[in-house]
Order: structure tokens, then C-alpha cells, then sequence
């Protein structure tokens, strides 16, 4: 197996060299707006996963698959001749889910901060439901005397 500090740098070299293979080797316009955001590698440096950014709608991601599946060979053999390791490790590219995890994050918390708004509005003129002070206080005439009027009941009817 080899080093894990080895396969990260050899990761980011794979890295760059795609993104450069796609700018100034690979002539294909679908793959004009595409961003290489990442790989890893397996352990045994076998197989390289690539990841991936498209600036545009789903028909542009669905493209730009089609384009990078096609180029996947030229890039392979660009990525062989410059890292110099033994056996050249595949490249599977897989499209990042960062960005549209990040916007789905933006638009519940824009959500989330609407429901804030319409809360506060809404306490802004709201009254209490109860008494103002709700906790109950004892009777300060009974303190004074040291007994409670409960017990001063039962011992009149004793007597």
C-alpha cells in the first residue's frame, strides 16, 4: 500500500493536470465552463476519482459528462506521461455535490430567516396570555403573624 501523504500529493498533481489537459488539450466547447475542484485516489493508487463544477443548468452538467466520458483516454495518457508512476491509475470523473449542497444550505437559511421575521413581527404586538407576573407570592398580613390562615381554621372548629 502506498503512503497516504503520497497518494494526496499525487492526487493534486492529477488534479492539475486535467485541468490543464482540458484547457489547452482537449478541444471540446462543452467543456468550456468546467472546473476540476478536486481527486482522490485509492490506496493502492489504482483508481483516481476527479470531481467536477459546471457553470450552468442541468442540460450543460449532462454534457459536459458526455465530453469528459470521451476525453477520458487523452487525459489518462496526459496524466501518465507527467506523474511518472508505474502503472497510470484510471480516472473516473464524478460531478462535486458541494455547490449544490451550499445552495440548498443558502435557500433554508433564507427560509429559516423569513420564518424569523414573521415570528418577531408577530410577538412585536403580542401580550402576555397570563397574569404579568405569573408566580404566586404569599399573602404578607399572614408572614406577619407567624400563621397561616389554613391552620387557624381547623383549631377554631376544635375548640
Amino acid at each position: 500500500m502506498a503512503d497516504t501523504a503520497r497518494a494526496r500529493r499525487l492526487a493534486k498533481r492529477i488534479a492539475q493536470i486535467v485541468a490543464s489537459g482540458l484547457e489547452y488539450e482537449v478541444k471540446d466547447p462543452r467543456l468550456a465552463m468546467v472546473t476540476i475542484t478536486d481527486a482522490r485516489l485509492t490506496a493502492d493508487l489504482r483508481d483516481a476519482t476527479v470531481y467536477y463544477t459546471v457553470f450552468g443548468d442541468d442540460a450543460d452538467e449532462a454534457a459536459t459528462a458526455a465530453a469528459l466520458d470521451s476525453a477520458t483516454g487523452v487525459l489518462r495518457s496526459r496524466v501518465g506521461r507527467q506523474t511518472g508512476v508505474r502503472f497510470t491509475p484510471t480516472l473516473t470523473f464524478v460531478a462535486d455535490s458541494v455547490p449544490a449542497n451550499a445552495r440548498r444550505l443558502d435557500e433554508a437559511l433564507a427560509r429559516a430567516k423569513e420564518a424569523d421575521a414573521e415570528v418577531a413581527r408577530l410577538a412585536s404586538g403580542a401580550a402576555p396570555a397570563g397574569e404579568a407576573d405569573p408566580y404566586r407570592k404569599r399573602d404578607e398580613s399572614v408572614e406577619a403573624d407567624g400563621v397561616s390562615g389554613a391552620g387557624e381554621d381547623e383549631r377554631d372548629g376544635e375548640a
